[in-house]
C-alpha cells in the first residue's frame, strides 16, 4: 500500500464529510465544487498555513510534527481509531515487513483456555483479520474454520466471499463496514505486508461491496456491542460481543460472544453447544473406529 496515496485520500475523505456549520465556520452560501470544507478552512482550524496543509494532503507527511497532526486531527473531528490511523500513515513506526510475514500462532496454554470455554463462542483474530485460533462453539456458530484452506480462514474473506455470511448476519452491511474499517487500520500498521496487499486486491477485484466500502476510507477499531445472528440450526440469536487485545501479542485479538442469562438466545446457544459436543463425540468415535479397522 502506497503510504502517500493513502494519506492523501484519507485526509480528503475526512475533509469532505465536514460542512462549515459542523465546525463553527460561517457558510456564505454558493455552490462548492466539491463537498466538505475547503483546504484553507481546514488549515485555519488546524492552525497551519494553507500551503503547509495542502502539502500534507498531497501525501507529504514526512517530518510533520505531532503538534500539527494533533491540530489536523482536531480540525477533522477524527475518532480515536482515525487519529491512530493518521499517525501511522505519517509516522509508520509499525512497519515490519519481515515481522508481518512471520507465522501467527497462539500459545498452547491459550488454546487450552479457548477449548475450556464450552459455553462461549470464542476465536482469535491476528494480522490481516486472519482467524488463527478458535473453540468448538465458535465453529458451530460462525463456521467450521478447521476445514477451510488457510487463505479463506480470514474474517474479511468470509464476510465478502462466503454467501453464508449474508444469511448469518442480520445487519450484513454493518458487519461488512466494520470489517473494512478494521482491515484499513491494519493496513496502516503493515503497509509492506504482501499477503495483506493480495487480500485487498482479491476482494477489490471480486466484490463490488468491498470496493465501495474500501473507497470510503473509514477506519474502525474492534470494540464491543450487540450482534443479531440468524443461525441455520437454532434460529435468531441476540448476542453481546467483546474484544480483548492480548498483552503478549497486541496483533492478536480475542473475540467472544455471550447471551443475556435466561434469555431465549441463551437457551439457543446452549442447544448449539450441545449439538456441537455431540458432533465432536461422533467424529471422535468414527475416527477411532477407522484407526482400529486399519490396525
Amino acid at each position: 500500500m502506497d503510504q502517500r496515496t493513502e494519506l492523501s485520500e484519507f485526509l480528503r475523505s475526512r475533509r469532505a464529510r465536514l460542512r462549515p456549520e459542523d465546525v463553527g465556520l460561517p457558510d456564505y452560501g454558493g455552490r462548492r465544487r466539491v463537498p466538505g470544507l475547503r483546504r484553507e478552512e481546514l488549515a485555519q482550524l488546524a492552525g497551519v498555513s494553507t500551503a503547509y496543509y495542502v502539502r500534507l494532503e498531497q501525501g507529504h507527511g514526512e517530518n510533520v510534527s505531532t503538534a500539527v497532526l494533533d491540530g489536523v486531527a482536531n480540525a477533522l473531528r477524527l475518532t480515536t481509531a482515525e487519529r491512530e490511523h493518521l499517525y501511522r500513515l505519517t509516522k509508520p513506526v509499525h512497519r515490519r515487513p519481515r515481522g508481518a510475514a512471520r507465522p501467527q500462532r497462539v500459545r498452547p496454554a491459550f488454546q487450552q483456555l479457548l477449548d475450556m470455554m464450552d459455553g462461549i463462542p470464542a476465536y482469535v483474530i491476528g494480522r490481516r483479520l486472519d482467524i488463527i485460533a478458535w473453540n468448538r462453539l465458535a465453529c458451530a456458530l460462525i463456521g467450521d474454520f478447521a476445514v477451510l484452506p488457510p487463505e479463506q480462514r480470514n474474517m474479511a474473506w468470509q464476510v465478502f466471499r462466503d454467501p453464508a455470511a449474508r444469511e448469518l448476519y442480520d445487519d450484513w452491511e454493518g458487519k461488512a463496514t466494520d470489517v473494512v474499517g478494521f482491515l484499513r487500520l491494519d493496513a496502516g500498521s503493515f503497509p509492506d505486508d504482501p499477503r495483506l496487499a493480495a487480500l485487498i486486491g482479491e476482494l477489490s477485484l471480486k466484490s463490488e461491496d468491498f470496493r465501495r466500502l474500501w473507497a470510503a476510507h473509514d477506519v474502525r477499531d474492534k470494540g464491543h456491542g450487540t450482534k443479531e445472528l440468524h443461525h441455520p440450526l437454532v434460529g435468531r440469536l441476540t448476542l453481546q460481543y467483546e474484544t480483548l487485545r492480548l498483552p503478549a501479542d497486541p496483533d492478536q485479538v480475542l473475540l467472544t460472544y455471550h447471551a443475556e442469562p435466561g434469555s431465549p438466545s441463551a437457551e439457543s446457544l446452549r442447544l448449539l453447544a450441545s449439538w456441537a459436543a455431540t458432533e465432536a463425540t461422533e467424529a471422535a468415535t468414527a475416527s477411532e473406529a477407522a484407526r482400529a479397522a486399519d490396525g
